[in-house]
């Protein structure tokens, strides 16, 4: 299993953070290697199903999860969970947690854990997954530049 935990402090309030990653219809305009994004259905305020293509060169895969909203509250931490239920995986657990500063900004604390059926594909996760999650954790801070400003709150 792979395993990732960065936490990051950025110039954007915790709202402005939350409302990016749960836009998840819209990831396909920004994150590395995401071809394709939608939101199925909704379940209720907080609990929508999704679904994503991935692919690099020839391999292309989807994925299907189910997300739960913790949406931020009166100044508080937002959370978001991403439960795997279908694609190419055996196990994934992926959570974002936004924190808030005193000074208005955020630190994002973002969680990815995961392992393939494939062990062919597993291995070559392996020599690239760090590098892989930042450049992934990265195109949210840059999509946040784009939507919000370089300097944020």
């Amino acid at each position: 299993m792979l395993k990732h935990v960065e936490q990051k402090k950025l110039p954007f309030s915790v709202e402005q953070m939350f409302d990016l990653v749960a836009d998840v219809g819209r990831y396909s305009e920004f994150a590395p290697w995401c071809a394709a994004s939608r939101i199925r259905g909704w379940e209720n305020d907080t609990t929508f199903h999704a679904d994503l293509v991935v692919g690099y060169k020839m391999f292309r895969e989807t994925f299907s999860s189910k997300v739960f909203l913790e949406p931020p509250i009166d100044g508080g931490e937002g959370r978001i969970y991403i439960e795997y239920v279908t694609g190419p995986l055996k196990s994934l657990q992926n959570q974002w947690r936004f924190i808030p500063e005193p000074d208005g900004s955020c630190v994002i604390d973002f969680l990815v854990e995961f392992s393939f059926e494939n062990k062919l594909f597993q291995s070559l996760v392996e020599m690239f997954f760090n590098e892989v999650v930042k450049r992934m954790v990265g195109a949210f801070e840059t999509r946040a530049e784009q939507l919000y400003g370089q300097q944020g709150v």
